[in-house]
């Protein structure tokens, strides 16, 4: 199962979900096979690490984002990944956009898997204060672990 995260600018949020799925997924989940990545649906950063506010808050939580490279979404990231999770509403309309109309069944939003969350949007926190990067993170080890569960689910239903 290969899966992209995406956000606007590849720093704050898809990052951090990519981080996150890699570590729970190799602790609470290894039998699933797994390729996972992000990207960002405008090029503000390519090249770049994570937003150091990003890093910080997820290194205090155990996950290493330091190698991670902004990017922007390809599209050959259609074809490629089975699960394109959009950290938002604004860029999911921007994803239906620009993906081919066979590829839109493999869009959805991240939060999706967190119904519980209350919430569609995983909030930018680029303009906020710290509190914003916590609350990322809350969001996004909550609706990793729903996401972690429907693939262990759909596994065994195959």
């Amino acid at each position: 199962m290969r899966i992209l995260f995406v956000c606007l600018g590849n720093i704050c949020r898809s990052p951090t979900a990519e981080g996150v799925l890699r570590t729970l997924a190799a602790r609470e989940a290894p039998e699933l096979p797994l390729e996972v990545d992000s990207a960002g649906t405008a090029g503000y950063h390519v090249g770049e690490p994570p937003d150091p506010r990003t890093q910080q808050a997820a290194a205090r939580r155990g996950y290493n984002l330091t190698a991670l490279r902004a990017r922007v979404v390809e599209p050959a990231d259609f074809e490629r990944f089975d699960l394109i999770l959009g950290m938002d509403e604004e860029n999911l309309r921007v994803l239906r956009r620009r993906a081919p109309t066979h590829s839109h069944e493999r869009l959805r939003l991240l939060l999706d898997f967190a119904p519980e969350s209350g919430s569609r949007d995983v909030p930018d926190p680029y303009y906020g204060g710290p509190n914003g990067f916590e609350e990322v993170l809350d969001l996004v080890e909550a609706a990793t672990r729903g996401l972690l569960a429907h693939l262990r689910q759909r596994d065994r239903a195959a």
